[in-house]
């Protein structure tokens, strides 16, 4: 393997840790992939094994093009072919998937994060979806390859850009997130397990509370990510 693949190894590997070390997963739960576009394959955690027994080298490769595992005897998670639909869909270079508590809360109520202050703004353009139900068929078919589909199916219906929206809550389910790499795509994690406690309080002391002016939303979120971005150092 080149040595570019050693280092995406490394760093999937890491950020598998670093979902647990946020505190994000519970047992084998959640799982964080990242792509080399170049090589035609995503690295991504192996399937319930248990975090403390990772590696670098246990970090499964998974072809873009066929789905299909290349080499090794180890199986990837079971959510491999959902990455592999956002993969296919979305120009992101890294994906994590957990069950924390308060995004997974909003998950199973079917309700999305909403874009209430500049905490939010600062790093997603608006609101963070929710996906509708999956079909019976949905279900009982490709499950988890059409888990991803529904997602692509949500942001291009609503014509969100999955790069200034890079979460969404599957229904019934629970957060995926994503980013440029997957630390990126991990640190995304974090923030919407911590907006959607924010959420999920906010509701409990006024439900209908409205959400703040569009103008301040985009605001915060431009000058952080916008063409003419000023937060932090050049």
């Amino acid at each position: 393997m080149s040595r570019s693949l050693d280092a995406l190894r490394e760093d999937v590997y890491r950020a598998n840790l670093a979902l647990v070390e946020a505190g994000l997963v519970l047992d084998t739960f959640g799982n964080v992939s990242g792509v080399d576009r170049d090589a035609g394959l995503f690295l991504i955690k192996p399937s319930g094994v248990p975090y403390g027994d990772l590696a670098p080298e246990a970090m499964v490769p998974v072809s873009l093009e066929t789905g299909q595992t290349l080499g090794g005897e180890l199986r990837p998670s079971s959510d491999a072919p959902t990455h592999l639909s956002l993969y296919r869909a979305f120009p992101c270079g890294g994906i994590a998937h957990s069950h924390s508590e308060a995004a997974t809360t909003l998950a199973q109520a079917r309700r999305p994060v909403r874009c209430m202050g500049t905490t939010h703004a600062d790093f997603f353009r608006g609101d963070v979806p929710v996906t509708r139900d999956m079909t019976a068929e949905e279900i009982q078919g490709d499950y988890e390859t059409n888990t991803g589909l529904v997602i692509v199916e949500r942001f291009q219906a609503a014509g969100l850009d999955p790069m200034e929206v890079p979460a969404v809550l599957a229904a019934s389910h629970g957060p995926f997130t994503w980013g440029r790499n997957a630390r990126e795509a991990v640190k995304h994690s974090i923030v919407l397990e911590f907006l959607a406690r924010m959420e999920c309080t906010l509701t409990s002391l006024h439900a209908g509370h409205s959400p703040p002016p569009a103008e301040l939303v985009e605001k915060h979120f431009l000058r952080k990510h916008g063409k003419d971005a000023y937060y932090g150092q050049r």
